[in-house]
């Protein structure tokens, strides 16, 4: 991308932010109420006084870590599922009724049971691992399946084994589909594992955080940690992006 376009692209982003914070001013100043709908400047401050904390930085990493550790996880096992219900029969039976079970069950049910069969902290983890399983199933086996047929039979009347076709055949077709799957579930697992920080309430959280300030009815603090769930998705999602679009071609 142009140095032009990466300007106008910022600018434009520059004008929707002020655009809706003006919407958010406008909405607060109608209302009135702190304890309804905190105005941009208080949240501002207390955003500011929480990133003067070093339990803050502690706090936002170790959620961070939670979260990440289930998403690679999840997207590794997802990815493993594919992979098998593709390749055998007998997985495809056993597996993929299970992981659409997974897909249509509501997150706060798996919440409640993870809050059952393991510690709160590796909750958050656990969750985000699971959400994503299914979202990674899904691309991963549509893509193996509609991989090229004439590549494949090339593949055969050059003697690849099993290796090469997967290098040069399975994995160029596949990638660009997971690659979306793995953005897709790194939105779902930052959701879904602060989601779950918030109802178990494990130490050294974001969604603890979270819920302690809407207990004490402090709505600038609860508006500020969310704030920061907002801007830490958007900060995962760049990097990420950046790492996909840095790695070595295949």
């Amino acid at each position: 991308m142009r140095s032009t376009d990466k300007g106008k692209k910022l600018i434009r982003g520059v004008i929707a932010a002020a655009f809706w914070i003006a919407v958010w001013e406008a909405g607060a100043l109608i209302v009135g109420q702190e304890l309804i709908l905190p105005s941009p400047l208080s949240v501002a401050k207390a955003l500011y006084e929480l990133a003067g904390e070093g339990e803050f930085w502690i706090l936002s990493l170790t959620s961070m870590w939670r979260i990440i550790s289930g998403l690679i996880f999840g997207v590794a096992l997802g990815t493993l599922a594919a992979v098998l219900t593709v390749r055998f029969k007998l997985c495809d039976m056993l597996l993929s009724p299970l992981v659409k079970i997974i897909r249509t069950t509501p997150v706060a049910s798996f919440i409640v049971l993870a809050m059952l069969w393991i510690v709160r902290t590796g909750v958050p983890g656990f969750i985000a691992a699971l959400i994503v399983i299914p979202v990674v199933w899904a691309d991963v086996r549509t893509a193996v399946l509609e991989t090229d047929q004439e590549l494949l039979e090339m593949g055969r009347a050059y003697g690849f084994g099993a290796f090469r076709t997967f290098r040069y055949i399975y994995l160029p077709s596949v990638l660009p589909s997971w690659n979306s799957a793995f953005l897709t579930a790194l939105g779902l697992a930052w959701k879904s594992g602060i989601a779950a920080e918030v109802m178990c309430q494990p130490r050294d959280a974001i969604g603890t955080e979270l819920m302690r300030a809407k207990s004490v009815l402090d709505m600038p603090k609860a508006f500020a940690w969310t704030v920061v769930v907002v801007v830490l998705s958007l900060i995962l999602e760049f990097i990420f992006k950046r790492i996909m679009k840095g790695r070595v071609k295949v």
